[in-house]
């Protein structure tokens, strides 16, 4: 058994790779879907036109993740415990995941993710799988609420774009609007129309910004080398899901809604890949230089104390 367990788990690794892989190139070869088309007819957002927004009311879960919390915040009135085969057939209208955030299922998130915002099946099976296995729950049988992804260091982590840390809120449902702030005003690119967009460098400066300004901040601050890994890829999807659009992201992240009208940027039909949200994060945390940056309340003191400066040098 003790010999059988490491084998059967790296078959598992290489078969999800070779999975993801295959994804990669088919993209590669494929044509895009046509602009619009994307969400097939009847489910949530298709023709850009998404189920009502409703902020969360008292009792309802929220957590560190907007896009959870958005697909809730447009999601279906009612929970479901059983859960439909066809979503578009559930008597209780069209919706995302459950308003009230409780009792998700892992295998049925895993659907509305990809419906979406475009990831692809790889990316869909292993981020509920991995919050299974966190959770220490079946992820094929159970359930979660949204409000339980805040373990801290599990899948939630220090240095968010949208959440002060676990330290300094406690409440990870909270959004932190100073940071979004911060965030959309670091664009320096430009699209067609001359709307300004997010850039991998705007983002890998941005990352800086916050790691350095969270170490100074929080006394239990910490990045491991997962949680760097899960922040560089949730950059990411700001370059690939959102166009690195800050119209959108602003209302995404500021009120976890879904933009009227708004569609993944990624028309590739096998959907964004691991190795391609690996290969750009990767990129992204090679731009990221902590000793070049001061913290942000250093800026705003010119004079600090010497504590200070020694976590300025520390960095």
């Amino acid at each position: 058994m003790f010999l059988i367990t490491p084998i059967v788990n790296a078959v598992q690794k290489v078969g999800f790779v070779s999975w993801d892989l295959s994804l990669t190139f088919m993209n590669l070869i494929s044509p895009e879907a046509p602009k619009g088309t994307l969400i097939p007819p009847g489910h949530p957002g298709a023709g850009g036109v998404w189920p009502e927004f409703v902020p969360p009311k008292e009792g309802d879960s929220r957590c560190c993740c907007p896009g959870l919390n958005a697909m809730a915040n447009h999601g279906m009135a009612e929970t479901l415990v059983d859960y439909p085969e066809d979503r578009c057939q559930t008597p209780y209208g069209l919706g995302i995941i459950p308003r009230d955030g409780r009792k998700v299922s892992f295998t049925f998130v895993n659907q509305c993710i990809r419906d979406t915002f475009n990831y692809s099946a790889t990316f869909c099976y292993y981020t509920p799988k991995y919050a299974a296995d966190m959770l220490g729950r079946n992820y094929d049988k159970d359930t979660f609420d949204l409000e339980e992804m805040d373990r801290h260091n599990g899948i939630e982590h220090d240095a968010s774009f949208t959440r002060e840390d676990t330290h300094l809120q406690p409440d990870q449902s909270k959004v932190h609007l100073p940071l979004i702030k911060d965030l959309v005003e670091c664009a320096t690119g430009k699209d067609k129309d001359g709307k300004p967009l997010l850039t991998l460098a705007d983002l890998s400066k941005f990352s800086s910004q916050r790691r350095v300004d969270s170490k100074a901040a929080n006394p239990e601050y910490s990045m491991a080398k997962i949680h760097r890994l899960f922040a560089s890829n949730n950059a990411t999807t700001l370059l690939t899901i959102f166009g690195g659009r800050v119209d959108d992201l602003e209302t995404f992240f500021s009120e976890e809604r879904i933009p009227d009208g708004w569609e993944s940027r990624i028309l590739k039909r096998r959907g964004v890949t691991m190795t391609k949200f690996n290969w750009i994060a990767f990129k992204l945390e090679r731009g990221i230089d902590e000793s070049k940056v001061v913290p942000k309340r250093l800026k705003d003191d010119p004079t600090p104390s010497a504590s200070e400066v020694d976590v300025t040098t520390d960095v």
